[in-house]
C-alpha cells in the first residue's frame, strides 16, 4: 500500500541519517496537529488572517514530506484574500485534514513512534 508521505524525502532532508529522519518525523508529529486544528478553528470561525498564517506556516513541512495537499493548502491560503464563506473552502481543508492525519498514523507506525 502506498503511503501519504515520502520516505524518499524525509531521507534527503536527513541526508540518509536513520536517528534523525525520526526526529525529523518527531518533529512533524509534534508541531502538525495542533497547527492543523487551529487551522481548522480558524476557517470555522471565518478568521481569515488565522487561517492564513497557520496554512502558510504549515505547508513548507507537507512538501519536505512530501504530502500531497499543496494543491488545497494553495487554494485555502488564497480563500483567506476573498470575501467568500468558509463554505467555500470546506471540501479542500476537509481533504488536507483528512490526509495529514493518515500521513501522523503512518509516521508513527513507520518510525515507531
Amino acid at each position: 500500500m502506498s503511503k501519504h508521505y515520502s520516505k524518499e524525502k524525509i531521507k534527503e532532508v536527513a541526508g540518509g541519517d536513520e536517528d534523525f529522519m525520526a526526529v525529523v518525523a518527531q518533529t512533524f508529529l509534534e508541531e502538525i496537529p495542533p497547527d492543523l486544528t487551529a487551522l481548522e478553528e480558524a476557517v470555522s470561525n471565518d478568521n481569515k488572517e488565522l487561517a492564513y498564517q497557520f496554512a502558510h506556516k504549515m505547508k513548507p513541512n507537507f512538501e519536505m514530506f512530501g504530502v500531497a495537499v499543496t494543491k488545497e493548502v494553495l487554494a485555502i491560503e488564497s480563500w483567506t484574500k476573498t470575501t467568500k464563506k468558509p463554505s467555500a473552502i470546506e471540501q479542500k481543508l476537509a481533504h488536507v485534514v483528512t490526509t495529514v492525519k493518515t500521513v501522523l498514523k503512518e509516521l508513527q507506525e513507520d518510525f515507531d513512534l
